[in-house]
């Protein structure tokens, strides 16, 4: 794979891929009152330095990347529990939990570059919505993993393809 793909494009392309392509290839995108509530709830998130409680610490604004799947990306949140040792991506959404695997997508894609990375299994990971104010626990099974595979390697097509595909209209 030639140049990486930001993790963020996976989520976009699950939604719509004509979305991703506007923002990726076309570089088009203008914030909403919606899109720049969540970048001002993401920037608190963001803001915060490393906390350690007991055996759990807590890093933000993680780095992240795999040369496998050609991805980067950023954490929101890292957990880290020493005994036993676990390590749990948090990625936290402005709104609330999704039918759609757009959010689970992106969240899986996250742990499998820390597990490249970090030589690690990881098998749970949550995403936190604020307007329901909790955590929806994600297993990081076979199923999410092939469908976030299929995903980067359509993003990776449609990004190569430099074109933007037709539209599709629904409800």
């Amino acid at each position: 794979m030639d140049d990486p793909i930001p993790i963020s494009s996976l989520q976009h392309y699950a939604f719509c891929p004509r979305q991703c392509a506007y923002i990726h290839i076309e570089r088009i995108w203008q914030d909403n009152y919606l899109t720049a509530k969540g970048n001002q709830l993401h920037d608190r998130v963001h803001g915060n330095e490393s906390e350690k409680r007991g055996n759990l610490k807590t890093e933000r604004s993680v780095q992240v990347s795999s040369e496998r799947y050609g991805l980067v990306g950023q954490l929101d949140m890292l957990e880290i529990q020493s005994e036993p040792f676990q390590l749990t991506p948090v990625e936290y959404k402005r709104g609330k939990p999704k039918i759609s695997d757009c959010d689970r997508i992106q969240l899986c894609a996250q742990v499998l570059c820390l597990e490249e990375m970090r030589n690690v299994s990881i098998y749970r990971a949550a995403l936190w919505y604020w307007q329901v104010r909790k955590r929806e626990w994600i297993e990081i099974d076979e199923s999410i993993r092939n469908l976030t595979i299929d995903t980067i390697n359509a993003v990776h097509k449609l990004i190569e393809s430099n074109s933007l595909p037709k539209a599709i209209y629904t409800a």
